[in-house]
């Protein structure tokens, strides 16, 4: 049994020795420097997001020089100084003091460590960091330091030279590090490696088999280390015997513990550091699991890919452990089945048969680009009915959908979704957009004709995208349906990005080829000429239907050169109420992204419950028809295009995207949600959010939640939208959003001056040649055909004039934008330099200044010890 004042002896004697001279401090500063660089890097900036993936990444490669530096002198300086046997002849036995010099080396590398932390604060300053994640993420570094301390000490017991002894633990400590990367290496050495096993502390959790992988490697490692002090007890005639059964003892402990940390692998047993609790299952889940009647039990068929990309590690591991979860909540009614699926499998053609389809993904392999298909799909099935999750993205909230699912086929009937016929084509027989195979998960849908009248007890929600489209007859027939109080989700749009021709402003298209689709006769004209007007009328708001909203906010550099017509909706771009926080349709959403939206707004007396849910920022303006669009013509009609360089003006107005309008008047009973953007609800936002290895490029937009939240509550089911919401939150560099808002702000303003400028100086040249034309009328010495032939040669000459004025007028302009968007981009950068900078400086200060404390103090004992007749006057 070890002794402990022994031990804390031995601690105390090496700790001292380490810390007493000046070139420790130097490795700590090196090291607080090197990981604020990592940290802090140019991409960090690019994700603008407050975490510490960056140094993440790189920190095992950092530990391959900090450990060895720690380490290198713990046994080769007793070795050299020959201080080694006299520690050895203390009344302590050889595990006391190995286990003292282990303690005291961690510590070290804890205070290191420690020191690191003051780049935390700067991360706090610039952003708003989830708290629980940084310390799983700090204590998964310290878990990886101790674990690579054992195997530096080793290397120095091996020698007696310092420099010897940093190689080999730096040779030494690879192993674990890059055990990944070696050509040969498979998946179950992937396992083993020391960034796998960091991925999941990164992601904020805490799991067994993490903790079981760096204990397990201390261990090993410490017990080599005790092994090698302990041959001086075998004697000459013993060393081949005794090396022998040691070669052995180490080789079953190696195997032992690889078998353990395997088996652990399969564990899903993990402590959720995350504010949001992400891999913990919520109440309302384990209240539908409680509510379960035995009649309805139900299976969860999981078929994963054994090995996934690494952007895919984190969604499975949250999977497999929220599905240990269901299967103890649930008891005998949730059975879970887990099914591992190769490619070209049985268990792969089972899992398409179900619906399960792969995704093609490209990761790097060895260096090298490769495709991997990865099945990462669920299907949920009862006596009553059957979901199938063909795929968790990296969006999806995993336990939102297995809940969600549970409750659809736990229960004998669902609820019926109305999608109504329309130019949008939202829903064609069996197929149609994405929006609706993410409905069918959850309600039964079926496609609605507008040419007869609508039944008011069909439906639990009608759906309409671009009414604007419909006749006539099909427009009062929509009408009469709103009008009976019947929920209703209405997305019209002034310019649809993704169906220019369906814009309502612009005739319906015509069908068939031939020039300009003459072969087919003329399309029924739209209702109203497009304006929607009688819907517009019954709902009680104003929307124009060539008028757009545009906005300056745009928080995201992968971004960086999109028009400002795509609007990202968020309470960072200045409006603290672009999500209403009193509607359960937005409450909790962080971002979404609009394309050339149209606004609605309130009629002045209006007698309609009009609740705005999504507002533009205060930088933001209106733009019309002529100014947004440019017009061309093909073989169908009439067609525009956007003008990317419309003349924007900032109003400082927060427009109204989409609102909720309900009323009780008698004879105009609604409950609609409209929003004034089609695009919204396109495909690339179902795509964008299932595919990880894009998590690093785009954002996390909320659209997709917004329209399921919005069918929810116009159903009445509103029951599981706080599960849905329950997501990672959006930790993003606020400090350096702020600046890059005022320099967007400037530039916008600029270009708003140039405009007008231009503006003001064409209409100066243009009044320049009417005065002259009026000087030649005024001329009574002049005949009419004097007059005329002199106003011809005037005009002719004047528009040259004006056509070269108009063309350097409009150089000039754009050259001054130019400028401008030059100047915002160059203070944009100054800004992130700025911050990278002092990011970087100010960690290390603390252990600068304890550094030069020491120095002074010994320098000052030294001096102390001196005999006064040594020291030299001066």
């Amino acid at each position: 049994m070890s002794r402990n004042h022994v031990i804390l002896a031995v601690f105390k004697r090496n700790v001292q020795s380490y810390f007493s001279g000046v070139l420790g401090y130097l490795f700590i500063v090196a090291f607080v420097v090197a990981a604020a660089s990592f940290t802090f890097s140019a991409q960090f900036f690019t994700k603008n997001v407050a975490n510490l993936d960056q140094l993440t990444e790189w920190f095992p490669t950092l530990l391959l020089f900090l450990i060895p530096a720690i380490t290198m002198s713990a046994w080769a300086d007793e070795n050299k100084l020959g201080t080694a046997e006299l520690l050895f002849t203390l009344p302590a036995s050889d595990g006391e003091i190995l286990l003292g010099k282990y303690l005291a080396v961690l510590a070290v590398y804890t205070v290191a460590l420690g020191f690191s932390v003051t780049q935390l604060f700067v991360l706090g300053y610039i952003g708003d960091p989830d708290w629980g994640l940084i310390f799983s993420t700090y204590f998964g570094y310290w878990l990886a330091g101790g674990a690579l301390v054992s195997a530096g000490m080793f290397a120095s017991v091996l020698t007696s030279s310092s420099t010897v002894a940093f190689v080999l633990g730096a040779g030494f400590c690879a192993i674990p590090v890059f055990i990944g990367h070696i050509p040969f290496a498979n998946d179950f050495f992937v396992s083993l490696s020391v960034p796998e096993r960091l991925t999941d502390f990164g992601t904020g959790i805490v799991p067994l088999s993490g903790l079981l992988y760096f204990g397990s490697l201390t261990a090993f490692m410490l017990y080599l280390n005790l092994v090698a002090i302990s041959r001086r007890h075998w004697g000459a005639d013993r060393q081949a015997n005794m090396g022998t059964q040691y070669a052995a003892r180490v080789l079953a402990i190696a195997v032992t513990l690889v078998s353990l940390n395997y088996l652990a692998s399969h564990a899903t047993l993990r402590a959720d550091m995350t504010s949001e609790k992400l891999f913990t299952l919520s109440d309302a889940t384990s209240e539908l699991l409680d509510g379960l009647e035995k009649k309805r039990p139900v299976t969860i068929q999981v078929f994963a890919s054994p090995q996934v990309p690494r952007a895919y590690v984190p969604v499975r591991q949250q999977l497999l452990g929220l599905l240990r979860q269901y299967d103890q909540l649930g008891g005998s009614l949730v059975e879970v089945r887990i099914v591992d699926v190769e490619p070209s499998s049985e268990e792969a053609e089972q899992a398409e048969t179900l619906g399960i389809q792969p995704v093609v993904v490209r990761t790097d392999r060895d260096g090298r680009q490769t495709t991997e298909r990865v099945y990462l799909g669920a299907r949920i099935s009862s006596s009553f009915d059957a979901v199938t999750i063909p795929f968790f993205g990296a969006d999806l909230t995993v336990e939102y959908e297995l809940t969600r699912s549970i409750r659809t086929v736990s229960n004998k009937e669902r609820l019926k979704i109305g999608i109504l016929t329309t130019d949008a084509r939202i829903i064609q027989g069996e197929s149609g957009w994405q929006i609706v195979n993410e409905l069918k998960q959850s309600y039964d849908v079926e496609e609605v004709s507008a040419d007869t009248p609508i039944d008011d007890d069909a439906y639990d929600v009608l759906i309409v995208a671009l009414p604007s489209s419909l006749t006539d007859p099909q427009m009062d027939n929509l009408v009469e349906y709103v009008t009976s109080g019947e929920p209703v989700l209405i997305f019209d749009d002034p310019f649809p990005l993704f169906m220019p021709t369906n814009a309502p402003r612009l005739d319906k298209p015509r069908q068939g080829g031939g020039m300009m689709g003459m072969q087919q006769p003329p399309p029924t004209p739209k209702a109203d000429a497009g304006r929607a007007t009688r819907l517009i009328n019954t709902l009680d708001i104003a929307w124009n239907y060539d008028e757009i909203a545009w906005d300056s906010f745009n928080p995201h550099p992968v971004f960086g050169e999109i028009p400002s017509e795509y609007v990202f909706i968020s309470p960072d771009s200045g409006t603290r109420s672009a999500f209403d926080d009193g509607s359960k349709i937005t409450s909790g959403l962080q971002e979404m992204m609009v394309a050339y939206a149209g606004t609605i707004r309130p009629r002045a007396g209006s007698k309609v419950n009009f609740q705005p849910l999504l507002k533009t920022g205060p930088n933001s303006g209106l733009l019309g028809w002529d100014d947004f669009t440019s017009q061309s013509f093909s073989m169908r009609g009439p067609t525009v295009q956007p003008n990317p360089s419309p003349d924007r003006v900032i109003d400082e107005n927060a427009h109204i995207i989409a609102a909720h309008i309900t009323s009780d008047e008698p004879g105009r009973k609604l409950n609609v949600v409209y929003a004034a953007d089609v695009d919204m609800i396109s495909d690339w936002f179902f795509m964008v959010r299932n595919r990880a290895e894009q998590r690093d490029q785009l954002p996390n937009f909320d659209n997709v939640t917004f329209i399921l939240n919005a069918v929810d509550v116009l159903a009445g089911e509103t029951e599981f939208i706080d599960l849905r919401k329950r997501r990672k939150n959006t930790h993003t560099l606020q400090a350096i959003e702020a600046r890059t808002a005022e320099f967007t702000k400037e530039r916008t303003k600029a270009r708003e001056a140039a405009t007008k400028d231009a503006k003001d100086r064409l209409e100066k040249t243009k009044k320049n040649l009417k005065e002259q034309s009026d000087k030649i009328e005024e001329d009574d010495s002049l005949d009419p055909v004097a007059k005329q032939n002199m106003r011809l040669t005037i005009q002719a000459a004047e528009v040259r004039r004006l056509q070269v004025a108009e063309a350097n007028i409009d150089s000039e302009k754009e050259r001054t934008i130019e400028e401008s968007k030059r100047k915002a981009e160059r203070q944009a950068r100054d800004t992130e330099a700025w911050f990278m900078t002092a990011a970087i400086l100010i960690p290390p200060i603390p252990a600068l200044i304890l550094g030069l404390i020491v120095l002074l103090m010994k320098l000052a004992n030294e001096r102390k010890n001196i005999s006064t007749d040594r020291l030299v006057s001066r």
